[in-house]
């Protein structure tokens, strides 16, 4: 019964103490050997404690990672996001433009049918206002068309030729 509980609780310790006596042959082996179990129990509750350590920091780096991976993936799903929102905006965008060029086109056909209503009576008119062309209206006086220039008449002035002027040179020298 006693060696069982040497054996249980000594028995690697001693085993191991006692071969490490017998290597070293020192001069007080019983002083060694009590001096050695007791630096053996340190060791063995320094191993313990850097086991427990590392299993600690083998904790700490798997939430790290964890850690990491979840910033990933948001950072994935931030930039999923704005580029989700941006493609909306160009849809946006581009459904704005188009509803303006649609815009713009009905505009411009009602103009398109406005001249030409206009233009059919306007197109009488033009045959009248031929005729008048000679009494010194101007063609922005004839046209009353939206957008057309209000220009007023110009009156050429009687401007001495390049000939006349030639000759009043010769004339001087």
């Amino acid at each position: 019964m006693e060696s069982i509980y040497l054996q249980k609780c000594l028995g690697t310790c001693l085993t191991q103490g006692l071969a490490e006596v017998a290597r070293v042959r020192p001069m007080d082996p019983i002083e060694y050997l009590a001096l050695w179990i007791y630096k053996y129990k340190e060791n063995v509750t320094m191993e313990q404690l850097r086991q427990r350590e590392m299993i600690e920091l083998e904790h700490e780096r798997e939430l790290a990672m964890m850690e990491q991976e979840m910033l990933e993936r948001l950072k994935a799903e931030e930039l999923l996001f704005q580029q989700q929102l941006a493609f909306q905006l160009e849809l946006e965008m581009q459904e704005k433009e188009k509803q303006e060029t649609e815009e713009l086109q009905r505009t411009q056909q009602e103009l398109n049918k406005e001249m030409s209503m206009d233009g059919t009576a306007r197109g009488e008119e033009s045959i009248l206002s031929e005729e008048s062309v000679d009494s010194g209206k101007t063609l922005a006086e004839i046209s009353d068309r939206y957008g057309a220039p209000n220009l007023s008449r110009v009156e050429e002035l009687d401007e001495p030729m390049l000939s006349d002027v030639a000759l009043n040179i010769d004339q001087d020298l």
